[in-house]
């Protein structure tokens, strides 16, 4: 998909919601745990409940590979599902990689090209080679870590080297890479009073902002120092939609929790045009 096409299917839904699917078999509903694939039961529903509401899906594949190989097919089933009945969604794999080049470059063909992902999240600190593999692919994008939602960004990601931020040096530097633009980059909603400063360096790029919900980050905030005249944000909710129910009426409760999002991203935006 390209960066186009996801804009214009954020302005059509009036929405850049983006709902994690990380299925804790834990959390779901008991009953689905009879069904010969209940990651998959459970994903087809929320999807089918939730997708006018959204503009992209993210599987955290950390809750798949956890489940072994029926983890890994529900995933494969759940991506070919919402390739073939909602086309128009982006994908996002929630993969978290990064290695040595020829590493890098398995990584990116399996999730990219072999399972059919629009986009992959990948950490930077192993540098060039270790992400340029990822930037290959033609309409797919490169989702970088750059200053993340979590307790723990801050012991590197905002630490100084000759007076400026880490996270800044990743933004910088990103820039330079070959086809750099296909990258997007994770910016967490609880940083939010940081976006601006990103914003000054990568002013137009798509920022995937994580922490919208159960982590406590602002969505007005985001959208105050994030939001460009082509958007430029995919707010992620995961818990707070797919979890909101454990019962039987789970897939209409989230619906309800997404779309409550999905007006006030509405409003959002009628700010700014």
């Amino acid at each position: 998909m390209t960066t186009q096409e996801l804009v214009e299917q954020i302005k059509t839904k009036q929405s850049f919601l983006c709902i994690g699917l990380d299925v804790d078999l834990k959390k779901i509903p008991t009953y689905l745990l009879s069904e010969e694939d209940p990651i998959f039961s459970f994903n087809k529903a929320i999807i089918d409940a939730t997708h006018q509401f959204c503009v992209a899906y993210k599987p955290n594949t950390a809750f798949y590979e956890a489940c072994g190989l029926k983890g890994w097919q529900a995933l494969q089933k759940t991506i070919d599902y919402l390739h073939d009945n909602y086309p128009e969604i982006y994908t996002i794999a929630d993969a978290k990689r990064g290695d040595i080049g020829n590493t890098s470059k398995m990584y990116a063909k399996t999730f990219l090209k072999d399972m059919g992902f629009d986009s992959v999240t990948v950490a930077p600190y192993m540098g060039k080679d270790s992400v340029e593999p990822f930037l290959e692919f033609e309409n797919k994008h490169t989702i970088l870590l750059a200053l993340t939602s979590n307790e723990g960004a801050f012991d590197f990601q905002t630490l100084k080297s000759d007076e400026t931020e880490i996270y800044k040096r990743v933004l910088e530097t990103s820039k330079t890479w070959e086809n750099s633009e296909n990258l997007m980059y994770v910016v967490g909603a609880t940083k939010a009073e940081y976006i601006a400063e990103v914003r000054k360096i990568v002013p137009e790029s798509f920022l995937l902002v994580p922490g919208v919900g159960a982590q406590g980050g602002n969505l007005e905030d985001v959208c105050k120092y994030g939001m460009t005249k082509n958007v430029g944000l995919l707010v992620n909710s995961s818990r707070k939609i797919i979890y909101a129910s454990t019962n039987n009426n789970f897939a209409e409760v989230a619906a309800a929790k997404a779309e409550i999002l999905q007006q006030q991203m509405a409003e959002e935006l009628q700010k700014f045009q």
